[in-house]
This record gives C-alpha cells, sequence and structure tokens, in this order.
C-alpha cells in the first residue's frame, strides 16, 4: 500500500474515531416545568346611556313612545364554570313619579335582538328582577334594549322619573 493511501486509510480510521467518540459523549437531560393558571369568577357590565326619556305625544296618534336614544347599547362580559349560567336581568326601584302622580313602570316595555343570550321582549318590573339575557359558560355578549312607553290620556302631566337596575349574575 502506498503511503498516500496508507495515510488516507489512517485519517479516515482517526475520522471514525473522533466522531465515535463525539456521540459516545453527548449527554442528554430533561426537566419539566408546571404552569399553573389562577382564573377568578369575574362579571363587567357596561351601558352606552345613563338615562332615557320619552317625549310627550299624542295617545291618540303615539300610542306607544319610542326611547331617546332609541336604544341602549349593553356589554356583558363573564368568567365563570363552563357548565355555570350567566343571567343579565333588570329591576325598577318603582314606579315612574312626578310628585306624588305615578305612572306604572308596567308601561315601559322594551325589545332586544334575539340570539346570543338576549331574550327578546320584556316589560318592567318594580317587584321582579327580569331577564334580558343568559347564556351558559364564560364569555361577551353585546346587545341593545329599545324602550317603549305606552302613552295614554290618563296620565297627569309632569316629568316623571324612575331608576332601574341591570344585575348581571355570575356564579
Amino acid at each position: 500500500m502506498s503511503t498516500i493511501a496508507r495515510r488516507s486509510v489512517m485519517a479516515l480510521l482517526g475520522l471514525t474515531v473522533v466522531l465515535a467518540a463525539g456521540t459516545a459523549m453527548a449527554v442528554n437531560d430533561a426537566q419539566n416545568l408546571t404552569i399553573n393558571a389562577t382564573v377568578s369568577a369575574a362579571a363587567k357590565l357596561s351601558l352606552d346611556a345613563a338615562a332615557i326619556s320619552f317625549a310627550s305625544a299624542d295617545a291618540d296618534s303615539t300610542p306607544s313612545i319610542p326611547s331617546s336614544p332609541a336604544s341602549v347599547n349593553i356589554t356583558a362580559k363573564a368568567k365563570t364554570g363552563s357548565s355555570q349560567t350567566v343571567t343579565l336581568t333588570v329591576q325598577s326601584g318603582g314606579d315612574l313619579t312626578s310628585g306624588t302622580d305615578a305612572i306604572p313602570i308596567s308601561q315601559v316595555t322594551w325589545t332586544s335582538g334575539s340570539g346570543g343570550g338576549w331574550l327578546g321582549n320584556g316589560t318592567m318590573s318594580k317587584s321582579a328582577p327580569q331577564t334580558v339575557a343568559s347564556w351558559t359558560g364564560s364569555g361577551s355578549r353585546t346587545g341593545s334594549n329599545s324602550f317603549f312607553l305606552a302613552n295614554s290620556w290618563d296620565y297627569a302631566t309632569g316629568s316623571y322619573t324612575a331608576v332601574t337596575t341591570y344585575t348581571l349574575t355570575s356564579p
């Protein structure tokens, strides 16, 4: 065998030993990392209007007076269990009053779009919360209520007021 051939074989053997030694010397180690997250129950409610009003109108030509603004946009957000029910209700603190005169709060009704948890139409109550929307599990829902006052010749003149409260409940 020629000197060149011997050197080539020796170099090839040397390279094989180096590669084999490098592979044999490699080591591995693995460690696990546990990731924890805490998600607490939460509810957030926002209305885009703080007040609505009903203008005076002829009861014969306008039997139902729409509110101004025409609707109240509502955003309800909740974090809860996947099988828990989230409920949005509204309840009036009393009738519409002007001094000693009153218009029953039940004369105020609302409509809302259906779907996504919004239940549609309703009537204001001072005795029990009325459900506006309901869904299961966490999430955000946006909808609107359009309000109407049943018009009547029997109402005494005056400026009437009632306070209503929306409540978002998430167990």
